[in-house]
Formats: C-alpha cells, structure tokens, sequence
C-alpha cells in the first residue's frame, strides 16, 4: 500500500487496518430503529472538503454517482419500461408542463403550469435512467467480452454485485451474459443466483473438452429469469485452477457476449490470476467502512505492479459502493470516496439498501427496489462503456 493511503487511514478508519485480516460474515442485516449518529466533532472538517464535487449525472462513466437516491428524490416507482414501468413516461421529459399531482391536475385543465421541483427531479433520474438502458443494449464489440468482480476483503457484496450487474445487463440486451464463478473453493453464487441445476462449474470443467454446442455448455447453467445464465458450483468440487478458468472462460465466450466473474478472497491464488488474465473490466464493490476500501486499494496496486493486462484492469477499475443498512459517518462516506480517487478509480457508482439482498437468499432482478435497480443500469452503461474501450486498444 502507498504511503498516501498509510497516512489517510488512521485520522477517520482508525483500527480498519487492523481490521482488515477480519473475513467478516456476508451478511446484509438492517438493524431494526437505528438512526443514523451524528458526525464527530472534528471529522466533518477537511475530509469532507476533499470530496469531489458532483458532476453532471447525465454523463454515466463519472465520479460521482448519476444516481444518488440523496441528491434528488427518486420516483415511488421506475418508469423504466425494461422493469415494468409505463411507456408513458418517456416522453414526460419532452414537456414543458406538469403532468403529476396537484400540479398536474391543473396543468391538465389547460393553465400553463410547470412542473414542481420532485417532478423535475423525477424526470431528470429518468432521462438518466434511459441514457443508461441505451448504452447498454446498444454496445457492440467484435468478440466476446468479460468482468471481473473483486475485492479481497470478505463480505463486500461480490456475488450479490455479479448477480446483479450482469442480470441488469442481460435484461436490457435480452440474453447471452453468463455468471460464472471463479473462486478457488465453492462459494455462495450457487446460492445467491435463482435455481438448483444439477450440473455446474465442477461438472463443467470435467466434461470441458466435451463442450461443443450451446445446447450442451446450456445444461451446466441455471437460467436467471433475468435472461442471464449462471455457472456455479452445485457441491464439492476440486480446487480450480488458473488453467481451468482459462479453458471454461474460452468455451463460455464461443456462445456468450459477455461474461461476468465472481471471484474469491485469494487474489495470489491461481484461479484469480487466471481470472484476471482473460477479464477487461474489474469491478470492485466497496463498502463505507476503512478495511474494505484499504484491501480494495492494496488489490489496485498489486495489480499494477504485475504490469500487463492486471495493470491496465486496475487503470480501468469501476467501483460500485453498496450499503448494507448499519449505521454509517458521513466523514467515512467522504473518506472512502477520497482514497478510492486518489488510487486511480475514476468511476464511482452508489447502490442503497435493499432488503431484497439483505435477505441472504437467492436474488430475483425484480424483486429488487426501483433505486438499487437504476443504480446498477447506471454501473453496467459504465461497464459497457469500458468495455468497449478495451476492445478498441485491441486493435
């Protein structure tokens, strides 16, 4: 770790660097009646000055998030037609009056009455909301392209992160985006995805050579209702190695566009080094605590010092900043923002709690709030976007 982040972390984290060696369980329980506590006297001050400022949310691949449920209130419910809003509302952008609530009403009676401020916030989240589903569903490239999901610190939210990202993204293209796990042991993507195949990873890279045919690569999947095709382990299995990867990962993108890896904790480990070297884009999910941004910043600079393709995933790295409802330091909030800039990472995007994940159960992409929905479009317009550069520095 750089001596920058060294000497950040003890004025707001505190013990986090000790904490850092703690696996914390993944869990994403809201303790019930908390309020969030006030900030410490004394940490609201040049931490807080340090924070970037907003950026205009209509540009996607930006620092600050173009979807903070915080800055501007979100409708009750997305109009997104992709996740079952009214067709009606696309063209609400397009009109200069009011078309909801007391305002509305008026309007509707033929006085030229505009818009209060929570209808224009709405619709400005909208327009943000659609400019994301269009540059995911109109992306292309000239091969098969891959995410890699990390962050050695445990309890992250890596695989509700994989799950969602490439379910978002094989919503709004209509298919070919497969999950695959790439974890040395078996881990919870068998658990958080929807469905319980009979075949799996394990199976998989056995019968590897065998794969020929979608139909055949298909009976190892479990099919999302998201349109996305999961690969997970379905028991115990032999340690996968970097070589395995390698070898699914090439088979896997002969019959799917995209490709999207949940990894583990051990990034020395050979199946991450294989992950790592057939990934594009790296994303990383963070929370608003000091061990998880202090291993997350430690995996960037161990990926640049390996040079190469690491290096230019950690370049290129997306961050994705999720909540998992205890309560939480605005100063933190800051800090963590701060340190992830000052490592590199020039995409950040913020998810709120949802009860759906917290739940700890298999993830259905509807199920999910409206909020967590549009803040994961906006993350995967990112993506796509860094993916699409990766593929031009091919040529």
């Amino acid at each position: 770790m750089t001596d920058t982040s060294r000497g950040n972390e003890g004025n707001v984290f505190g013990g986090a660097a000790r904490a850092s060696q703690y696996i914390e369980e993944d869990t994403w329980e809201r303790p019930p009646d908390v309020q969030e506590p006030a900030d410490e006297p004394g940490e609201s001050g040049s931490v807080l000055d340090d924070t970037p400022p907003d950026s205009p949310s209509a540009d996607i691949p930006i620092w600050s998030p173009s979807l903070t449920p915080t800055e501007s209130p979100a409708p009750a419910d997305s109009t997104s037609v992709l996740f079952g809003g009214s067709a009606a509302a696309l063209t609400a952008t397009d009109s200069g009056k009011a078309t909801t609530g007391f305002r509305g009403a008026i309007a509707r009676m033929g006085f030229p009455v505009k818009p209060g401020p929570e209808e224009v916030a709405a619709r400005h989240l909208e327009s943000v909301r659609l400019e994301a589903e269009t540059i995911v569903r109109q992306a292309t490239w000239t091969r098969a392209v891959s995410v890699l999901v990390n962050n050695p610190k445990g309890g992250t939210g890596k695989t509700p992160t994989a799950v969602i990202l490439a379910g978002v993204i094989a919503s709004i293209r209509g298919g070919s985006t497969a999950v695959l796990e790439v974890s040395d042991d078996p881990g919870a993507l068998g658990y958080r995805a929807e469905g319980n195949p009979k075949l799996g990873l394990g199976e998989l890279v056995r019968d590897i050579d065998q794969v020929k045919t979608a139909g055949r690569l298909h009976g190892y999947t479990a099919p999302q209702t998201s349109f996305a095709d999961v690969i997970a382990s379905t028991g115990r299995r032999d340690r996968l190695t970097g070589e395995a990867v390698v070898s699914v990962c090439k088979v896997i993108d002969e019959f799917y566009g995209i490709r999207v890896m949940d990894s583990g904790n051990v990034t020395t480990s050979s199946a991450f080094q294989g992950a790592a070297s057939v990934a594009d884009v790296l994303v990383i999910p963070v929370m608003n605590a000091g061990d998880s941004v202090l291993e997350a910043i430690q995996l960037l600079e161990e990926l640049r010092a390996a040079g190469g393709q690491p290096k230019r995933l950690a370049d290129t790295a997306i961050a994705i900043r999720l909540t998992d409802g205890r309560p939480e330091n605005q100063a933190v909030t800051a800090e963590v923002a701060r340190l992830l800039k000052e490592a590199g990472v020039t995409s950040l995007h913020e998810v709120p709690y949802d009860a759906h994940i917290a739940e700890r159960q298999q993830i259905t992409l509807s199920k999910l709030a409206p909020a967590t929905r549009d803040a994961f479009a906006a993350a995967a317009a990112a993506v796509v976007i860094s993916l699409k550069n990766s593929v031009l520095t091919d040529h």
